[in-house]
């Protein structure tokens, strides 16, 4: 899907975390630039910075750092690096990779700034070592950044089910009371982009957090603030590698397909994996 399409929440309930933005989407009449994100930022009274301290601005991907302090140096031109030095977020233009990479910093900036934080710093780190892998901690940052889910859920015994991959329990014999008692929150935006036109197999990679039910009944923009911190913790102290992300079959959730409403949805094991599975 390439075209622009300012009512891209209401393809699917997993654009719920994006709803507080969607009245800001028609006026957009194209695809919006860089400067208009920047307008949408500020329209938001966003305050929005990198770990370092650095306003966040979306910026032209062929534009060259503006800061003075850091012009001409080689590591601004590192797409995390430029961030944490800059505050500047490379964005492609009529991009939807791009386009929800923004709407997540706009959503989770906290949580966004601690990533680029785990980059920035293993980079730093490696350039001072002469070390060119990556690391098992920027895999795993990586990985959630593009893909993530957070599962809320006020049931522990439904957390552990889904670390079991249980999952025709949880979403099947459990259907009723899930509206309730848990709820999926996308942040990656590579897992954003491909709701756009989803497909059975799709997969992200989860953090969970048990909540009590209250929690789930405040507005969602409550739900998401108390969530940007949460997540921002877990990723600075928790995360080490992508064993500490489980593998969540997204279109399981009830409501995300129209499929899933049969209970032979998920029987497809080359989707809903059993945990002896290969991931």
């Amino acid at each position: 899907m390439v075209e622009w399409d300012a009512h891209f929440f209401d393809r699917s309930p997993a654009f719920e975390s994006f709803l507080p933005l969607s009245g800001f989407m028609p006026a957009f009449k194209n695809w919006p630039t860089f400067q208009e994100l920047n307008h949408l930022k500020a329209m938001m009274h966003a305050n929005i910075a990198t770990c370092s301290g650095m306003p966040v601005q979306f910026v032209s991907q062929i534009s060259e750092g503006k800061n003075s302090e850091y012009s001409g140096n080689a590591i601004v031109r590192q797409y995390e690096s430029r961030i944490y030095l800059t505050g500047e977020v490379s964005t492609r233009q009529e991009n939807w990779h791009d386009f929800f990479n923004a709407l997540v910093w706009l959503t989770f900036p906290r949580a966004k700034a601690a990533l680029n934080h785990i980059h920035f710093q293993a980079l730093h780190k490696n350039a001072e070592n002469q070390i060119e892998q990556r690391g098992t901690l920027r895999d795993a940052a990586t990985l959630f950044d593009e893909s993530g889910v957070i599962v809320l859920s006020s049931r522990s015994e439904w957390i552990t089910l889904l670390q079991q991959h249980a999952w025709k329990t949880v979403f099947w014999q459990h259907r009723a009371s899930i509206p309730a008692s848990m709820r999926f929150i996308l942040f990656g935006h590579a897992l954003y982009e491909k709701m756009l036109n989803p497909y059975v197999g799709l997969t992200g990679k989860g953090v969970f957090f048990q909540v009590e039910e209250a929690f789930l009944q405040q507005p969602l923009t409550d739900q998401l603030r108390m969530i940007d911190h949460w997540l921002a913790d877990f990723l600075l102290h928790t995360l080490s590698s992508t064993a500490d992300l489980s593998p969540i079959p997204v279109l399981g959730y009830p409501g995300w397909t129209n499929a899933n409403a049969d209970s032979g949805y998920y029987d497809n094991q080359r989707y809903f994996r059993p945990l002896t599975c290969k991931k």
